[in-house]
Order: structure tokens, then C-alpha cells, then sequence
């Protein structure tokens, strides 16, 4: 018969606490390997003692003489008693232990959070483009039409640190669309899966090996959890669309950096995450889930840093600039496809069709592979209360000339934008925050994430407020007026488009 501790418990106070003097004793057992206590003789079970009840003499008030028996016999019920009492002890210290190596395990260090983001578009006026959606970001496709609901966004990390020198990451979307459709949404697709090996506990030094953000530009790292405006700027974005590729990237991040990128953090200041004081990496260079499809590797160098401006006295007390410059290069095969022009005078607004081996044949016979470099420059002064942000990058790379039979040529790139900010704490309740905000962007420059690379013209306002109820919920409201290149088929549109997102965290 197996006691519990309570049992266990029960016997030692009725062996101390009762009153009869001739009450039967009772052997237990302890088991030598789990130190479980018994009231059976077993293998592997070495007994105890035996335990009887005591008579309370104080209590009675009878005389305190005693006979040398009767104090013999207590001396060993104590001892016994005691002996009890050091088992019990050692089990629970040997449950305590086997318990701490179960949480060693490395499946009891693994966090699992996410976000949904729901998203309503709705245009208000404008060009329109015959079964095409154009008013939206070219890296906003999770809507057919510019009116309606869509999940922008369904995610789910899975990370921790397997020891004090190995970390797990891993997010796969659950809102994501089939090659460029956009009628066939909600497909699972693997965003990051990466591990960060540390040359020390600090985290100082480390690699990151898998798939993972490409460290170039700022808001391009910031995740979208924590972004204030609803899409990403184009012009960064064009370098890296999706934000991540397959490669090996060093990163450098001294202790105190760490602790203030965390701060900030925590004060919900939302900086871009921890890629490194200084980094630099090596990626196949064609895009998220995208095979290598040439024998030249990109190279990225990235540098950021953010600066205290406490010594510049009381104005800007707690204030942090963080300021930083990043550069790529490497060779990219564009994706070719027939394309055909949008012509607004024309039947059906088709134009002129090119020819993907047109297109083909004018890349490079030997690579088919088409040189591209950038250098970019952020800086970002966070809201406390008011705040701002700029990048702007240049370069040259892969892009669609559509004069004559249509080829596939480098040209040069530049663009960037301009945000400014204000964060209002404790506006209706204790944890909610009202940050308005207003951004401008510009782009001349390839889009090489769609098919042909086409070049895309860009101009965008958008004004807008987010509104974080609670650490857990967000609703952010958004106007834009923009005029901008649709890259399926170059058709230029204009047009003012209103946009509301509400994301839970979970």
C-alpha cells in the first residue's frame, strides 16, 4: 500500500498527538531508489521503524516518573520518528531534483506568442485599374479588391534559449498568399527559422544561421507588431521584399546597447530589434523561400547605434537618437514572365505584350544574373513624446525597359521617406497609448520581387493615428493619398484610400 505525504503526515500526528497507550504499532518502509514511504514490507523497501501512539503525560497532569521501559520506548519512537521525518525530507529533495532536470529539457525553454492583424481597406477615390487592385503597397496583396476584409498578418513565434550559448527561432505565417495570387490567400508559409549561436553568455558576439531578416535598413528589421505605419516604405523594402532570405550574419551588440534597445522596448518605444551594433552577413539573394538560382552569394554590412542625449541637459532628458548605415551588393536573376502593358485608350486597357523570351534573351548569357548595389542611411529619434524617423538608400540594379522588345537592364534607384510622431501615455487608462503620426514617401527604382523587375514610380502621404488599447490590442486608423506603379502591368494610378487595422497579441 502507497502513502501520500498527507497520509504520511496523518500517522506521525496521531503517533504524537493520541492518547492510548497499548495502541498496535505500525511498520513502515521507505523505497531505497524513489524514497516513497509504504505500510508493506517489498521488494527494495527497507523498514523504517515502528510508530505508536504516545501517551500525552503533561496533558493528563499524571505524575512525570516514569519506568526505564516506558522512556526506552519513547527514545526509540522518537528516533523512529525521526527517521521518518529525514525520509520524508529526502523524498521531496529528490523530487525537487528530478524536477529541476525535467525543466532543463529543452522543450520546457520554448515561449510560443504571435499576432493577427484584420485589416479593412476602402477606397475612396481615384484611378482604377481593370481587375487589379492599385491602390495598396506592392507588398500589401491580401486584398482582390481595394475594398473589404483581410487578414493581413496570422503569426506564431516559437523561440527560447536551448542553453546559455544556443537560441531558437521559428515563425511561420498563417495569412499568406500562393506565388502572387490573390485569390488564393491563408496558405502557411515559413517566415524566420534560425538559430543564433553565442560566443559568450552576455550574447555579445554570435552568428545567425538560417532564414531570417536581411539586415538592411531600419524599419525593414522593425516587426510589424511593433510599426506604426501599416506597410513598409517601397523604397528600402525594394532591396529585401518579403524582408528575409537563406544565409549565414555575424552580429556584434555590446551589454549596454542590449539593455537600452530592452528599455526602450519596455517603455513601448518600439526600436527595430537586436541586429547588431555592427553585422554583416552572406544570403542567397533571391528572395523569401526562393531557391539560389546563380553561383554569386549578396554580402549585406549593417551598422546602427543609439545615443543617450541626456548630456545635452533637461530638453532632452531620456531622449535616444539611434543613427546607422547599411550596404549590399550581389548579383540577381530576375523572375521572367510574358507581361502585358496597361494602356488606358486601348480595348480592355491592354497594351503591348512582352515577350518572356524577349526578356530572356537580353540578360546575360553566361549568368542571367544582373548586378546590384545600395548604401542607405536611418535615423530615428524616438517618440518621448515627439519623435521622428528618416532613411533613404541608392543604388542601381535589375530593372524592366520596356521601350522596344522589352529587356532587362541595370538602372539606378533611389528613394526614401520621412516620419514624424507624437506618443500620448495614459490617455483614458492606466496601460493605453494614442500615437498619431504622419509619413511621406518616394521611390524611383526597380521592384524586383515581382516578375521582370519592372521599375515602379511612388508618391504617398499618409496620415494616421494607432491606438494600443492595451498591451494586448491595438487599432490603427489610416488615410493615404498616394500615386503609384502597379507592377503587374506598369499601369500608373492615383487616388485617396482610407485603412483600419485592428492586431491582437497574444
Amino acid at each position: 500500500m502507497k502513502l501520500s505525504k498527507l497520509t504520511f503526515a496523518l500517522i506521525i500526528a496521531l503517533s504524537t498527538g493520541a492518547s492510548s497507550s497499548n495502541a498496535l504499532a505500525i511498520d513502515l518502509y521507505v523505497d531505497t531508489k524513489t524514497k516513497q514511504i509504504f505500510a508493506e514490507p517489498g521488494p527494495g523497501r527497507e523498514k523504517m521503524g515502528s510508530f505508536v501512539r504516545v501517551e500525552d503525560v503533561a496533558a493528563k497532569n499524571e505524575p512525570a516518573t516514569v519506568t526505564s521501559d516506558i522512556t526506552s520506548s519513547h527514545r526509540q519512537d522518537q528516533e523512529s520518528n525521526d527517521n521518518a521525518m529525514k525520509a520524508l525530507e529526502a523524498h521531496i529533495a529528490a523530487s525537487k531534483e528530478e524536477k529541476a532536470k525535467d525543466d532543463e529539457k529543452w522543450f520546457n525553454k520554448i515561449n510560443i506568442r504571435g499576432y493577427t492583424q484584420l485589416r479593412y481597406n476602402q477606397s475612396l477615390s481615384g484611378d482604377r485599374i481593370k481587375s487589379d487592385p492599385e491602390l495598396r503597397s506592392v507588398g500589401d496583396s491580401s486584398l482582390k479588391d481595394n475594398s473589404g476584409f483581410a487578414f493581413r498578418r496570422v503569426r506564431l513565434v516559437f523561440s527560447g534559449d536551448i542553453n546559455e550559448y544556443l537560441y531558437l527561432y521559428l515563425q511561420p505565417d498563417f495569412a499568406s498568399n500562393v506565388s502572387s495570387s490573390i485569390d488564393n490567400q491563408n496558405f502557411v508559409q515559413l517566415r524566420d527559422a534560425y538559430a543564433d549561436i553565442s560566443f559568450n553568455k552576455k550574447h555579445e558576439y554570435r552568428i545567425r544561421a538560417g532564414q531570417s531578416k536581411v539586415p538592411f535598413g531600419w524599419e525593414n528589421l522593425q516587426s510589424s507588431q511593433n510599426r506604426l505605419a501599416l506597410d513598409r516604405d517601397d523604397a528600402l523594402n525594394s532591396a529585401v521584399p518579403s524582408e528575409r532570405d537563406l544565409g549565414l550574419f555575424v552580429y556584434w551588440t555590446p551589454e549596454h546597447v542590449q539593455k537600452l534597445w530592452k528599455d526602450l522596448s519596455k517603455y513601448g518605444l518600439k526600436p527595430s530589434g537586436d541586429y547588431g551594433v555592427v553585422g554583416a552577413g552572406v544570403y542567397n539573394g533571391q528572395g523569401l523561400n526562393r531557391n539560389e538560382t546563380n553561383d554569386d552569394l549578396y554580402v549585406v554590412a549593417h551598422t546602427t547605434y543609439p545615443i543617450e542625449l541626456n548630456f545635452l541637459g533637461s530638453l532632452f532628458k531620456d531622449q535616444v537618437l539611434e543613427v546607422g548605415v547599411d550596404a549590399l551588393s550581389g548579383y540577381f536573376n530576375p523572375t521572367t514572365a510574358d507581361m502585358t502593358l496597361f494602356d488606358k485608350n486601348a480595348p480592355g486597357n491592354k497594351g503591348k505584350t512582352i515577350l518572356k523570351s524577349d526578356l530572356d534573351s537580353s540578360l546575360p548569357q553566361t549568368t542571367n544574373s544582373i548586378q546590384e548595389n545600395r548604401v542607405g542611411v536611418h535615423a530615428i529619434f524616438f517618440p518621448q513624446p515627439f519623435g521622428s524617423q528618416a532613411e533613404w538608400n541608392w543604388g542601381k540594379g535589375a530593372t524592366l525597359n520596356p521601350e522596344g522588345k522589352g529587356s532587362i537592364e541595370s538602372k539606378g534607384l533611389n528613394g526614401g521617406y520621412v516620419q514624424v510622431m507624437y506618443k500620448i501615455d495614459r490617455i483614458f487608462r492606466g496601460s493605453d497609448a494614442l500615437t498619431p503620426y504622419a509619413k511621406w514617401q518616394t521611390y524611383r527604382g526597380a521592384w524586383k520581387g515581382a516578375a521582370n523587375s519592372p521599375k515602379v514610380s511612388v508618391d504617398e502621404i499618409e496620415a494616421g493615428v494607432e491606438y494600443q488599447i492595451m498591451k494586448a490590442l491595438e487599432l490603427t486608423l489610416a488615410y493615404s493619398t498616394m500615386d503609384r506603379t502597379n507592377v503587374s502591368n506598369l499601369g500608373q494610378a492615383s487616388g485617396d484610400l482610407v485603412r483600419g487595422q485592428l492586431q491582437w497579441n497574444y
